[in-house]
């Protein structure tokens, strides 16, 4: 008798077998694209407005560690920037101050899944997510004057080169993305999904705004009839006339708080085929 029932198993585990092995399953390497907006938050957009919103977009690569746990190396690159001119603060507006920049950006993400979520079993076919990681960013805030666009942090408008060398910035800073998204298969293989991902950083200068006014005389002092355009970029009260802003010491930025910036991303992405058993089959995440 039990001879007769260890026969019957091993027959039963042969045909299961060659069963799994004529299964087509997914690898667990999920490659796409995304594309969507970009918001900034800082010393310019004090209250979280979002009147500048900006495209962005990047590239993918996710690995699936389980149905439930994903991790995901991303490049992404936004337009960032913002105006004193949307603010509704009186002061903001007499400040006058602007910026754009180009953001790159590379980052590792761990996703954690609300449910199931494996492309290809009906079962598990939609899931909301909390995503966040540790990435790094590169970004260079440049403005116009008369026609002309210069780099800010070339310019040192808060007395970088006049004094100032403690606020000298660089412009690779690390970002920590956090936020939220969901995920659905259309069909065995393709995926999209949509999320919104904030970015705290390590850097008040995104914006190149942060401290305060120098002494405009510091950047006349070479030839005060003809000062470097510094002298007009770090107040830009000066084009609104009347009294300028700018006196020495005065709040030009908030230093007490680091800027941030969000982007909000539809996605589509692909998994491929395979005859191999998956690992995290073999590991029996699929029983049930």
């Amino acid at each position: 008798m039990q001879k007769s029932i260890i026969t019957f198993l091993l027959l039963l585990s042969m045909v299961c077998g060659r069963e799994a092995q004529a299964q087509s399953f997914f690898t667990g390497q999920e490659y796409g694209f995304a594309l969507g907006g970009s918001q900034y938050f800082g010393d310019l957009n004090d209250n979280y407005g979002f009147k500048y919103v900006r495209p962005a977009g990047g590239v993918f690569a996710r690995i699936h560690l389980s149905p439930f746990i994903a991790t995901r190396f991303t490049a992404n690159y936004a337009k960032l920037g913002y105006d004193d001119a949307f603010s509704t603060n009186s002061y903001n507006k007499k400040r006058n101050l602007n910026f754009r920049s180009d953001v790159v950006e590379v980052a590792f993400q761990t996703e954690f899944n609300f449910f199931r979520f494996s492309t290809g079993e009906l079962h598990s076919r939609f899931t909301p997510y909390i995503t966040a990681g540790v990435g790094a960013f590169y970004f260079n805030p440049y403005t116009f004057y008369n026609g002309s666009r210069y780099n800010l942090k070339d310019v040192g408008t808060e007395g970088q080169y006049v004094g100032y060398a403690g606020r000298i910035y660089n412009n690779f800073n690390i970002c920590f993305p956090l936020g939220l998204g969901v995920k659905y298969w259309v069909v065995p293989g393709v995926n999209v999904g949509f999320e919104v991902v904030h970015r705290l950083t390590l850097t008040d200068y995104l914006d190149d705004v942060s401290t305060t006014y120098v002494d405009r005389k510091l950047f006349e002092a070479e030839d005060p009839s003809n000062p470097p355009v510094a002298y007009y970029l770090q107040d830009r009260s000066l084009e609104k006339g009347g009294d300028p802003l700018g006196r020495e010491g005065k709040q030009r930025g908030n230093s007490a708080t680091k800027d941030q910036y969000m982007m909000f991303l539809f996605n589509l992405s692909f998994q491929f085929k395979t005859y191999k058993c998956p690992a995290y089959l073999k590991e029996g995440y699929f029983m049930y």
